[in-house]
């Protein structure tokens, strides 16, 4: 039972009271008005971000940065273009089209073979298109004829394919899926102002692979550094060409783990993105890393000329990353796996395969927390560190490795199968057959269909 107060505490407390609820009044509107605020903010910035993502799209797809200048002025590749590069032929070398750029008649005669993709004028009349993913072309009349007079590339070049939806090399696009099927060192040694020394060494690159440290090091290591004197030569250094999806919270980007914000103020995937834009693509921007230069590479590059000419690249970073970072990695097929053998073998992975000891977390990687030395990698050859601005290798996230045969940097590895056994063997792990194969079923699983896409 509640006792009776005197007359002045009930006052005191009435009183107070209402001073309380005058001050929590105040308050409850200042706090009503701040999230309010918050929360118009907030919608702000995810707009903003949408539409960053869209640019950035737009960018990743169709932004050449200028490189028409190296494509076209310096490697003729108009020329070649036009005169022998049918659509058979540029299929035939990865070359994808995008099926959702033809025209419904196109797709029609593509089918009942009316279009002839025997002829390179009808590749000219798919880049006017926008249909060939990763090129872009100006086609013009001239004297009643179509001419391609200008040619660069972008970004979707290497760093997108398409589902084959349509026929094979021809479907929608699968944007941050590498294209495997590309031979970027074939397409560059058909330009006639190649000499047949590094023609020999592009040619050698194959089907999926690059080497984004050849032009910049052949002047001060010499050719015969990249093939390791072998004839016919063969560069060590060419790479598989890696998925540019399910990179949002990493810190440390490409296999060597360069890319950082420490050099790059946009971020991890800025850095990458302006070194391959500059340097590769020959997009009109600037690209310098002190540690590139300590190891004589031929930087800085300067395609502005001191600003003669304005910077393409730097613009366009912050979209082209967000739109990148926005790629999330695919999601292995229905059927594609078996669960219960994958559920044994995410055992097996935090357990003696010793897996998580590097591919940690959600990412599956430490790359936020360390590299590692050069020979903590099970490819066969693991020479590339050595043209690397950090000297160390990045752990691989796995998201997505279903989808990219073959692995390791060098592509030693042709299947998830082979990974395993390769570290089975370098860590003495004694793994069983069984074990082996219950966790090359949970590196097909991954990312679960149970978890948000990241």
């Amino acid at each position: 039972m509640l006792r009776k107060l005197p007359a002045n505490a009930v006052a005191l407390m009435l009183t107070g009271s209402a001073m309380a609820l005058a001050g929590c009044g105040g308050n409850v509107y200042a706090s009503q008005s701040t999230a309010t605020e918050h929360r118009a903010a907030a919608a702000e910035q995810a707009h903003h971000q949408r539409a960053l993502v869209v640019e950035g799209k737009h960018i990743f797809r169709y932004d050449t940065f200028g490189d028409e200048s190296f494509w076209t002025d310096k490697l003729k590749m108009n020329d070649v273009i036009q005169m022998e590069v049918s659509p058979k032929v540029a299929l035939a070398v990865g070359l994808k089209v995008d099926v959702d750029a033809l025209p419904a008649a196109v797709q029609q005669g593509i089918k009942n073979g009316t279009v002839d993709l025997d002829d390179p004028a009808t590749t000219l009349a798919l880049l006017k298109l926008n249909a060939v993913v990763g090129i872009k072309g100006t086609v013009q009349d001239i004297d009643g004829k179509e001419t391609l007079t200008r040619v660069g590339v972008t970004c979707a070049l290497c760093h997108s394919t398409v589902d084959n939806a349509f026929a094979s090399g021809i479907g929608h696009r699968l944007d941050g899926w590498p294209n495997r099927d590309l031979n970027p060192g074939a397409i560059i040694a058909l330009s006639p102002a190649i000499p047949d020394t590094y023609k020999a060494v592009y040619n050698s690159w194959g089907p999926g692979k690059y080497d984004a440290r050849f032009n910049l090091f052949v002047q001060s290591k010499g050719v015969a550094f990249f093939t390791n004197g072998q004839n016919p030569p063969h560069d060590r250094f060419a790479v598989e060409i890696p998925p540019a999806y399910g990179l949002m919270g990493i810190d440390k980007e490409i296999y060597t783990g360069d890319g950082d914000i420490q050099h790059e103020p946009v971020g991890p995937v800025a850095y990458w993105n302006r070194y391959v834009a500059v340097t590769q693509m020959g997009g009109q921007g600037t690209f310098s890393d002190p540690r590139l230069v300590a190891m004589g590479a031929a930087v800085p590059v300067d395609n502005t000329h001191g600003g003669a000419l304005p910077d393409l690249v730097t613009p366009a970073l912050p979209a082209l990353q967000a739109y990148q970072l926005s790629l999330a990695a695919p999601r292995p097929p229905l059927g594609s796996y078996n669960p219960s053998a994958a559920a044994r073998g995410r055992q097996v992975f935090h357990g003696q395969g010793q897996c998580a000891a590097c591919h940690s977390g959600q990412k599956f990687t430490d790359a936020n927390i360390r590299l590692h030395s050069q020979s903590a990698s099970a490819a066969r050859d693991t020479d590339y560190v050595l043209l690397s601005a950090t000297g160390k290798w990045r752990t691989s996230p796995l998201a997505g490795a279903w989808q990219h045969p073959p692995y390791f940097h060098d592509g030693s590895a042709a299947t998830l199968w082979d990974v395993v056994n390769a570290y089975n063997s370098k860590l003495n792990l004694k793994l069983t057959v069984q074990q082996r194969s219950d966790l090359v079923q949970f590196l097909k699983s991954l990312p679960h269909r149970d978890e948000p896409r990241r």
